[in-house]
């Protein structure tokens, strides 16, 4: 299942939440799974929907609501059928964004979040909920976005305790932070290595150890390349493969997994039109 954010243009307040069901190798006719309704008077265009099956089979659905990404406020479904139907929206509690573009990790019955606000500056932090989002605890910010900025992070697991994120930025570069006991605490944000071009990333640890990256390997304000890169330590990364060149298009917003055949779907925004599935072999 796949889902996204659409409608006239971001932030105009017909933007819904819409999902489509990948079924014999055909995805079927998108729908409406969310809508930016407040209330019946108040309606707001929504954004970055993250989809995350829980160790206890139930499907979550995290989004936002605002008239702009300063003031959007966190909301949620559930499904007890992965995603045939959803629960009433459930408001977040104040100061709670859930996972802000990528997917959390469930540690022993815990959420560790991804989240970042842009109100003050990009600032990155880390949300928890042990109850799959009916209580919540938020981490402070890890940046005080002077000069060090960040927002949108994916994680990544290198060992028993050791996680990874990396995020987007408006340093040029993509910024990390670490994590030694499983999330609980995490290093303050710092640059790495790797290009950024203040456009969404997205990561995962594969099945066999290795981490994969999907980025777009140039500068701001061009989106195109859009890249594949893999690495052994989360810090030296080589390039796989190039789903995408067009000089002056955009490709981005990537969303990747791997299902349990191996197999490692990746999902992106194409020219800002349409989205694009494209399925790798893991060797």
């Amino acid at each position: 299942m796949a889902t996204w954010f659409g409608g006239k243009f971001e932030g105009d307040r017909d933007v819904n939440i819409y999902a489509s069901w990948f079924i014999n190798n055909k995805w079927s006719e998108p729908f409406q799974i969310a809508d930016g309704f407040i209330n019946d008077s108040i309606r707001y265009a929504c954004y970055n929907p993250v989809l995350f099956l829980t160790s206890k089979n139930e499907l979550l659905l995290f989004y936002k609501i605002g008239p702009n990404v300063q003031g959007w406020t966190g909301w949620m479904k559930r499904s007890t059928n992965y995603g045939v139907t959803w629960s009433k929206p459930e408001r977040l509690p104040d100061g709670i964004l859930g996972p802000i573009r990528n997917q959390p990790y469930e540690i022993d019955g815990m959420l560790v979040c991804p989240s970042s606000t842009e109100k003050n500056g990009w600032k990155v932090h880390f949300e928890y909920t042990p109850d799959a989002g009916k209580t919540w605890t938020k981490g402070p910010d890890l940046n005080d976005a002077n000069p060090i900025t960040g927002i949108q992070p994916t994680m990544l697991r290198h060992s028993n305790q050791m996680l990874q994120a990396l995020t987007r930025s408006q340093n040029g570069t993509a910024n990390e932070t670490w994590s030694y006991n499983n999330g609980k605490t995490w290093t303050p944000l710092q640059q790495t290595s790797l290009i950024n071009n203040n456009s969404g990333i997205d990561a995962i640890t594969l099945q066999d150890g290795k981490h994969l990256l999907v980025y777009n390997n140039c500068k701001a304000p061009s989106r195109s390349p859009l890249n594949v890169a893999i690495s052994k330590d989360g810090k030296n990364w080589e390039p796989l493969l190039e789903l995408e060149n067009e000089i002056g298009a955009e490709f981005s917003y990537p969303y990747v997994i791997q299902t349990a055949d191996k197999k490692i779907h990746i999902t992106y925004t194409w020219k800002r039109k349409k989205i694009k599935h494209v399925v790798l072999t893991a060797r």
